[in-house]
């Protein structure tokens, strides 16, 4: 492996002792991208369990997939955060079953290529069409920016960085309407009937 930079390497040797199951390499990976990996999973899920739970499964994954990941491929962070991405996809997919229309194109978001999530469906439909009757309802509670922007980076797929263009903004100015939004909408949420 003499033709990685040493951060590759450090990186590379990294998941080869997670793979083995070594604890020291596995309290090493989640110090540096634990705080990283719920930021992600809490922008996106609605209670702070969910996002817990998110994280755990996200490491659990990491560690199951440590030995095939290649340095030559791609920086570690961002191997990490295409993981991250592809569990919250399936995640968002189970909750809320969204119309294939409003699908996800996954090689559209931000940070690379496509990432071919499993296309798991809904345990039911009921409790699907009920899902995304209260996230509509949400929805249409918002300033019209943040209601946009979610429906665009979530239900559309956009990247921030589209959807800025798009709207001819600063992405500063979508980034935190995107926050201001799903802090919102959590609250509409946490003002129902508690889901978690």
């Amino acid at each position: 492996m003499h033709w990685m930079e040493s951060q590759e390497r450090t990186d590379w040797e990294l998941m080869q002792r997670v793979a083995v199951d070594d604890e020291t390499a596995i309290e090493e990976l989640y110090s540096r991208f634990g705080a990283l990996v719920f930021q992600a999973s809490r922008q996106v899920l609605r209670t702070r369990a969910e996002t817990e739970d998110a994280v755990q499964e996200v490491f659990v994954r990491l560690w199951q997939t440590a030995d095939r990941y290649d340095p030559a491929r791609a920086k570690l962070v961002t191997w990490v955060m295409l993981i991250t991405r592809r569990h919250l996809i399936d995640r968002l997919r189970r909750q809320s079953a969204r119309p294939e229309r409003t699908g996800i194109d996954d090689s559209r978001l931000e940070g690379g290529g496509p990432i071919a999530p499993h296309d798991e469906r809904p345990t039911t439909g009921e409790e699907a069409s009920e899902s995304r009757e209260r996230l509509r309802r949400g929805l249409q509670r918002l300033p019209e920016l943040q209601r946009i922007v979610i429906e665009r980076s979530y239900l559309q797929g956009f990247t921030l960085r589209e959807i800025a263009v798009q709207l001819d903004a600063p992405l500063g100015t979508v980034k935190s309407a995107l926050s201001r939004g799903l802090t919102k909408l959590r609250e509409l949420e946490g003002g129902g009937e508690a889901r978690g």
